[in-house]
């Protein structure tokens, strides 16, 4: 296990503190998305971001879909951002760029439709990406604190496992960073149902705790109202091949990720939090929706919990990946970073705690996780509307 406090990140002129020191080429429209790709080819030193959002879309959907992304190049993993648009959207890319420069950060953007057309802008882009790479291999690393660090919480694939194994290993390394003065942020308000009583309790008010359960009342009568009767049930096959039998199991193991450190804060999808410790985004229960909204708001580091087995991750976050059982861990080694199926074979819990404390700590100093060898980039935007 690690000694000390302190990890080797980039200390951006915001105060906040970055684990990666990523170049990002952003779309603001799908439209852009092209260009992007295209650029993120030639220079592959760069992170790209493309969705399929941007445009078509009612006013409150566009809103959480600017946050998300503006968020996404906020994010302290990222030194500097170029931001491609079309010219005729909703979000627009000098609008964005400007906003992400809010944290004082390089930001630079191109107009398709002002450059010229796809194979001028993307020559334009390319040499502008070229010399913000340069800008950020001049950052130096520096000791900065534990404290500075944002954890997301997720869980995917998940078995009748995830709550016996890896989810709870998982909450005694959110205690300590917790601990450490850190935060911690859990996700996925669907796999709350059946277990908001247990969160609410652990709400550091009152108002947070009715919170909690109203959030996750309006999920359950959502659920309810698209599968009736068989609400319930939704969680996916794999889940149900794995053991678990309703939506109340999977939400208790899912919880236990967060420790028993109190809820200090809760933030919308994509949002920032505001205060330290334990807080909770309003996600969905789908992975990549909920890896996106957590990086947007600022965590630098996620970790997700696997009884299935999947290789999703996050193009500007590490991702580390940690399995319920050996079966699946033995399966897709070249996926997973950690094995709390040792649990069940001799290993202790205080153990394996200490090695996971220790390879977060590493991540952290800039080891790779198999999600980032492996270049597992997934990104979704959560709207709520369909598009028109």
């Amino acid at each position: 296990m690690k000694d000390g406090s302190t990890f080797q990140g980039y200390l951006r002129d915001d105060s906040r503190v970055g684990v990666r020191n990523h170049v990002l080429v952003l779309s603001s429209v799908a439209c852009a998305n092209g260009v992007v790709n295209a650029i993120g080819r030639a220079v592959p030193e760069a992170k790209v971001i493309v969705h399929p959002e941007g445009c078509g879309r009612g006013p409150e959907d566009v809103g959480v879909t600017w946050r998300t992304l503006s968020g996404l190049g906020k994010n302290p993993n990222v030194a500097a951002v170029l931001v491609v648009g079309l010219g005729c959207e909703f979000i627009t890319a000098p609008g964005l760029a400007q906003d992400i420069a809010g944290v004082n950060k390089p930001v630079e953007h191109l107009v398709i439709q002002d450059e010229g057309g796809s194979k001028k802008t993307t020559k334009k882009g390319i040499d502008i990406v070229k010399k913000l790479v340069k800008h950020a291999k001049s950052i130096q690393p520096t000791a900065c604190g534990l404290d500075s660090l944002t954890l997301g919480l997720e869980c995917g694939g998940s078995d009748a496992l995830s709550g016996v194994t890896a989810n709870p290993l998982v909450g005694r390394l959110s205690e300590w960073l917790v601990e450490q003065g850190g935060t911690t942020m859990l996700s996925e308000t669907t796999e709350m149902i059946g277990a908001e009583h247990v969160l609410a309790r652990r709400a550091a008010t009152t108002e947070l705790g009715d919170r909690i359960v109203e959030l996750v009342r309006k999920q359950r009568k959502l659920t309810e109202d698209i599968l009736g009767d068989l609400a319930h049930m939704v969680i996916s096959p794999g889940n149900i091949e794995g053991g678990l039998t309703n939506i109340a199991e999977k939400s208790l193991g899912c919880i236990i990720k967060a420790g028993t450190s109190p809820l200090q804060e809760i933030v919308e999808y994509g949002a920032p939090a505001s205060k330290k410790g334990f807080v909770f985004m309003d996600t969905p229960g789908s992975d990549v929706f909920s890896l996106t909204g957590m990086a947007a708001g600022g965590a630098q580091i996620m970790i997700f919990t696997t009884g299935r087995g999947t290789p999703v991750g996050f193009p500007i976050v590490p991702v580390i990946k940690v399995s319920s059982n050996s079966d699946i861990y033995r399966k897709m080694e070249d996926d997973i970073d950690i094995n709390a199926g040792r649990l069940l074979e001799g290993d202790s819990m205080d153990d394996l705690s200490r090695e996971l404390v220790d390879f977060f700590t590493r991540v952290a100093d800039g080891e790779e996780t198999k999600a980032e060898a492996n270049l597992q980039d997934a990104v979704s935007i959560f709207t709520a509307s369909p598009p028109f």
